[in-house]
Order: structure tokens, then C-alpha cells, then sequence
């Protein structure tokens, strides 16, 4: 699922071709992907509206439009967004389509119809964006990891406040925004830390690496425009980051540091990839965490989230073909 640096480089791509558009109209082939409304009212609600800007807060696309309103586009598992002629060819996977009058549609395609677009307005007051139940949208999300308000000292303040484990902390939208399982892991390992250590035992300077580990990696990955795994991709082509990860998905393979193999877990229903010689457990922490490192999964509380049983039957499939294709290179022999 894209994260902070996917949906950052979509944003900027989207930015360049669409501001100044007027939107004409409006298509809903998969009522669904609406957070709230009607096709009928969504139309209504965007047509003759002008498009001001394009940005991003947490995970969501933000598409600014005249009169104080906003469209968010959460991409999810498959959604992509495009710019292209009224006139391209019609596509089976188009779930919601903006007609421009310049003759361009921005069409929003999700093969798995798991992205949502939502239509806002804003508070004239605050200019927060603000749900059909008077709700702010982003009421419950952390602060942006990358702004220059979020400093070691706001981070150290909200992490001490946490007993949970470090891993499914980081990707805890209400802690910080924009940070998913891709980065998480990237992050605890650069920063030395065990995705099951509690937050509780970190340390002043275990606290900074960890900061600065998740904006170097989130940097590192905005400018290389994200990591081009799956289904993802920007309006203007894919990222490079995948070519520079250090453990996603990488099980077995030799630590960029000390070369024994990377370890793979799941963790609240994520899969998790670390270097356990690298990454050490404090002994504190490593009679709560033994069941979990022999097993390879942590005890669940309550059932599973539907939707982390999507991702892990998604990445059971890839990691299934991989090896199938890895056997038949096998079978072929070199050359």
C-alpha cells in the first residue's frame, strides 16, 4: 500500500497537470469508491469547480478546489491516478473519472476497488476539511514526519507517552502520519532497533536514532519518488527506492551490515523484516517477545483485520510465483 513517499510523489506529478483544470463533469462507474453520497451528488458537488492545488496529508491525496472544498484520494492496494485525452480508450478499471474543459480526464483506476475519493468542504474559520458529520477528516492523525515543526523534541514528547511495541507504533497513523510497513522496517533497521522492543526502554539516544531514521529514509524515498512495489506507480512513471531498501522483503538474504540473515515476523497482521544480530532485543524485553520470534507470528488478541489478511494473501501469492519462477530458472540451468 503506498506510503508517505509514494503518495507524495503522486501528488507533486499530479500537481503539474491538473492545476487550473475546471472540472465539466464527473463519472462514478463503482458507486463504492465514494466515501459518502451519491454519484448523482458527487457530480453535482464538483462540476464547475476549478482545481487550486494538489497535496498531501498522512496517506491521502488532497485536491484542492475553488469554494472551499477538497477531494482525498486514498490509493489503498491499487489505485493509480491519471491524466489522460477525453478521447484515450475506455478502461475496465476506472472506478471514478473527472472530465476537464480542456478535453483531459484525471481518472482514478483500481483494479481491487479498494480506494476511496472523498468530497469536503472547509471550515471557513480554520480551513480544516470537515465530514458530512461536522467531524474534522485528519482529527485523528499524527504530525507529518517531514515538517520542520516536527522536531527530536515534539517526537521524544509523543514517543514517551507509548508502551507499545516500536513496530506496530510507527505505523500507528494517530502517532505519526504517512509511515506504513515498507518504512517502518527501513527505519528500525538504520536505527539499530528490534521492531518488538517496547517503547518504554529506549533511550535518549535510541530515541533520536529513531527519529532521524524515519525522516532520512522518508527523505531518501520522496526524492527517489517511492518505492515501485506492486501495483504502484505516479502520473509521471515509477520510483527507484525499491533498488535501495535494506530488509523489505528481503528474508534470507545477508544484512547490509553484518551479513547473517534478515528475519521475517508478522506482527499485528504485518509482515516484518529485520536483522536480529544487528537489531537486538533488550533482556527485558525478550521473555515477552520469545513466543513471537519462535513462531513467527504474535499471539492475536482479537480476530484479524480484514484487510491485513488481503495483504498477506496478496504477498503469499507474489512470494509463491517468485519462487516458482526462480525454480524454473533453476530447472533451465545457466545461459
Amino acid at each position: 500500500m503506498p506510503e508517505l513517499p509514494e503518495v507524495e510523489t503522486v501528488a507533486r506529478d499530479l500537481r503539474h497537470h491538473v492545476v487550473g483544470a475546471t472540472v465539466v463533469a464527473a463519472r462514478v462507474p463503482w458507486a463504492r469508491t465514494l466515501r459518502h453520497g451519491t454519484p448523482a451528488a458527487f457530480e453535482a458537488s464538483v462540476r464547475g469547480r476549478s482545481i487550486v492545488d494538489v497535496g498531501r496529508r498522512a496517506k491521502l491525496i488532497v485536491i484542492g478546489l475553488s469554494g472551499d472544498a477538497a477531494l482525498t484520494v486514498h490509493l489503498k492496494m491499487t489505485g493509480q491516478l491519471f491524466v489522460v485525452p477525453g478521447s484515450a480508450p475506455p478502461d475496465p478499471y476506472v472506478r471514478l473519472a473527472l472530465s476537464f474543459e480542456d478535453g483531459r480526464e484525471l481518472r482514478f483506476r483500481d483494479i481491487r476497488k479498494f480506494g476511496r475519493v472523498g468530497f469536503y468542504r472547509r471550515d471557513p474559520g480554520s480551513g480544516a476539511l470537515i465530514d458530512p458529520t461536522g467531524r474534522g477528516v485528519f482529527a485523528d492523525i499524527g504530525p507529518e514526519p517531514l515538517d520542520q515543526g516536527f522536531t527530536i523534541k515534539a517526537f521524544r514528547s509523543r514517543l514517551r507517552s507509548r508502551r507499545g511495541r516500536l513496530k506496530p507504533l510507527v505505523v500507528d497513523q494517530s502517532f505519526i502520519a504517512g509511515v506504513g510497513n515498507i518504512y517502518a522496517d527501513e527505519a528500525l533497521w538504520r536505527a539499530r532497533l528490534h521492531p518488538l522492543r517496547r517503547a518504554a526502554t529506549l533511550r535518549p539516544p535510541d530515541e533520536r536514532r529513531l527519529y532521524e531514521a524515519i525522516r532520512s529514509i522518508l527523505g531518501e524515498a520522496v526524492e527517489r519518488r517511492g518505492s515501485s512495489i506492486d501495483d504502484y506507480t505516479a502520473p509521471d512513471g515509477d520510483g527507484s527506492m525499491q533498488e535501495r531498501l535494506a530488509v523489505y522483503q528481503r528474508t534470507g538474504a545477508g544484512c547490509l551490515r553484518c551479513g547473517r540473515p534478515l528475519r521475517r515476523i508478522v506482527v499485528g497482521g504485518r509482515a516484518t523484516h529485520f536483522c536480529s544480530w544487528c537489531q537486538r532485543l533488550p533482556a527485558a524485553d525478550r521473555r515477552d517477545a520469545a513466543a513471537i520470534l519462535r513462531t513467527g507470528h504474535a499471539a492475536a488478541r482479537s480476530g484479524p483485520r480484514w484487510s491485513d489478511l488481503e495483504v498477506a494473501r496478496v504477498a503469499r501469492t507474489r512470494w509463491t510465483a517468485a519462487g516458482r519462477r526462480a525454480r524454473a530458472r533453476s530447472a533451465i540451468g545457466p545461459g
